[in-house]
Order: structure tokens, then C-alpha cells, then sequence
């Protein structure tokens, strides 16, 4: 047996032997009971107390598929509609009951335009749904913005629903302590 093949085997064999053991976890970790893991596919308490899963309204993955994590805008627009309003209303209410989280608010924008453009805009659409939400009380310092502008597209073609989806401002969640 060559030596690349024989890596492979042992890399294979190391890997299913790390997946078959509740114990991994260590000692009161999901599953070393013997009882079955959470509904949140696996996860269960995480550092700090926080917890995770879809099913648990203190989880990130509860506040990106319930609350909603993203807000939309108009063509060359940083202003907010309506539904923005109320979709970021929803957001700091989330935050505010769930302290032990922090957020950043990611500006994208569509493939129309230069780089250099988008980029500012998508800043402006960051800082809009930030801006939205510490008028809503959520601490200034649990909140961060980036923009990626047309960078990171969730729809790649050439028409206006794509664009539309692409014109965005999205709400990440991370366990954390405050930013600065």
C-alpha cells in the first residue's frame, strides 16, 4: 500500500472513531447519558450559557430563521422602507432579551455599479439598519458594521430579482462580549 493511500485510510478511520463516542463531549456533554441530543440538531449549551439550534429562541439560528436576519433596499437607496422598519424592530427586541449576543451588520449591494461604489453604499446600508437599531436600545457597543458591497452576491445572475436580493443589509449573530 503506497504511503498517500495509507494516510488516507488512517485520516478516514481516525475521523469515524472520533464521531461514535457520546463521551467526546466530555463528562455531561449531549449524549454521554445516554439521552438524545437536542432537538437543534446537536447543539446544545455552548460557551458562556448560550445555546444554539432552530427550535430555541435564544439562538442564532432561531433569530436568522424566525426574526429574520436581513432587511432590503431600493436601487441606489440606504434608506429604509416599512418593512425594514419593522424587520429590525424585531431584531433589537431579540437583542435586547438576549444580551449575552453580539452583531454585526453586513452592507451588500448588487453587481451593478463600480466596486468602489458599492462598497460605500453598502457601508450606508449597514450603517442605516445600525443606526435602526440603537434607536431601538440596542447598545452602540454590541454593534458593528463591515460592508462587502457586490463582493458576496446570495444571487448571481442579471435581473432585477436577483438585484433585489443582493440590495441588502444582514444581521449576524455572535456569542460575545460587547465589540468596541
Amino acid at each position: 500500500m503506497t504511503l498517500p493511500r495509507a494516510a488516507l485510510l488512517l485520516s478516514l478511520a481516525l475521523g469515524l472513531a472520533a464521531c461514535s463516542s457520546p463521551a467526546r463531549f466530555g463528562a455531561g456533554g449531549p449524549g454521554a447519558d445516554g439521552a438524545p441530543l437536542s432537538a437543534g440538531g446537536g447543539f446544545g449549551s455552548g460557551a458562556d450559557g448560550v445555546t444554539s439550534g432552530p427550535l430555541d429562541p435564544a439562538s442564532p439560528e432561531y433569530f436568522s430563521q424566525t426574526v429574520g436576519d436581513r432587511v432590503l433596499f431600493a436601487v441606489d437607496q440606504s434608506t429604509l422602507n416599512d418593512e425594514a422598519r419593522r424587520a429590525l424592530s424585531a431584531q433589537a427586541q431579540w437583542l435586547m432579551s438576549n444580551p449575552g449576543y453580539t452583531a454585526i451588520v453586513e452592507g451588500h449591494a448588487d453587481e451593478q455599479g463600480t466596486r468602489e461604489y458599492n462598497l460605500a453604499l453598502g457601508a450606508r446600508r449597514a450603517a442605516s439598519a445600525r443606526d435602526y437599531l440603537v434607536a431601538q436600545g440596542v447598545a452602540a457597543s454590541r454593534l458593528r458594521t463591515v460592508t462587502y458591497g457586490k463582493e458576496r452576491p446570495i444571487e448571481v445572475c442579471s435581473t432585477e430579482a436577483c438585484y433585489a436580493q443582493n440590495r441588502r443589509a444582514v444581521t449576524v449573530i455572535a456569542a460575545g462580549a460587547a465589540v468596541s
